[in-house]
């Protein structure tokens, strides 16, 4: 069950980040810095990359017995997306200080994320 949910929350992501790009790269360009600008491409960069992990992540899941920290790794990245990419861009959009020290949660996350990957492979 947990392969199906990492993919749709997967599939989810990489929609949102496809408007978020869009609209970083036309309604943002003329009303922030450059350095808002390369604040919100890093939130939309790691979004992407993370939610492409997290479909094929669903995907392999769906091929193998339950491999718990395989779905850990992907509930971690689903997590650290909302966390990392979204105190970004709440920060771009806002100024929302109390948002900042959540940023660094986000990348723990997909810090875990990653080494309950690595985890995973060298069980196989």
């Amino acid at each position: 069950m947990a392969a199906k949910y990492l993919l749709v929350i997967g599939a989810v992501y990489g929609l949102v980040e496809v408007g978020l790009g869009a609209f970083g790269a036309h309604a943002l360009k003329a009303r922030l810095p450059e350095s808002g600008l390369s604040s919100w491409d890093t939130a939309v960069q790691y979004q992407l990359i993370h939610a492409v992990v997290l479909v094929a992540l669903g995907l392999w899941l769906t091929t193998r017995e339950r491999l718990l920290l395989a779905e850990w790794a992907g509930w971690l990245f689903a997590a650290g997306i909302l966390l990392f990419s979204g105190s970004i861009c709440l920060l771009v959009l806002t100024s929302a200080r109390w948002a900042g020290p959540i940023t660094p949660v986000g990348g723990l996350l997909f810090i875990g994320g990653w080494l309950m990957l690595i985890v995973t492979a060298v069980r196989l």
